[in-house]
């Protein structure tokens, strides 16, 4: 089978950031690695949970809804998975700027009732709020 493009990269040298891949449908995977790969620190399930909840929530209300094609966790635990139309890759670092602003904000975990949610005892706001003002600082950076 052909190796696909994520396990195409040297996780030994990914660094933490945001990086972009367009594949050939025009669909752009952003790679928004919060953890070194490998390094011993991941974020926690319930941390991870609760992210996946608040990011695609806020992403699929900004004024970029439209492009948003899938936000979500990476199986690793070292961030996730942005999947977007149309977007250039500094609209997409204003666009989380904008978005982690907002997931901050929130007091409560969108969809995480029970009929709303898998696993709706699995989830960490103030987790997952630390994790999300440590990732805006990377993106700060860039």
């Amino acid at each position: 089978m052909e190796k696909i493009p994520s396990f195409q990269k040297n996780h030994d040298t990914l660094e933490t950031g945001l990086h972009a891949q367009t594949d050939k449908n025009g669909v752009t995977t952003f790679d928004l690695r919060f953890k070194k790969p490998n390094g011993g620190d991941y974020i926690t399930p319930k941390a991870l949970h609760t992210i996946e909840h608040l990011m695609a929530t806020v992403l699929r209300n900004s004024a970029q809804k439209n492009n948003i094609v899938y936000f979500g966790p990476m199986g690793c635990r070292t961030g996730f998975y942005l999947l977007t139309l149309r977007i250039t890759y500094a609209e997409v670092i204003e666009l989380l700027k904008e978005s982690i602003a907002k997931a901050l904000a929130l007091d409560e975990i969108p969809g995480s009732k029970r009929e709303e949610c898998g696993n709706y005892l699995e989830h960490d706001l103030e987790g997952a709020k630390e994790e999300l003002r440590k990732y805006l600082e990377i993106l700060e950076r860039i």
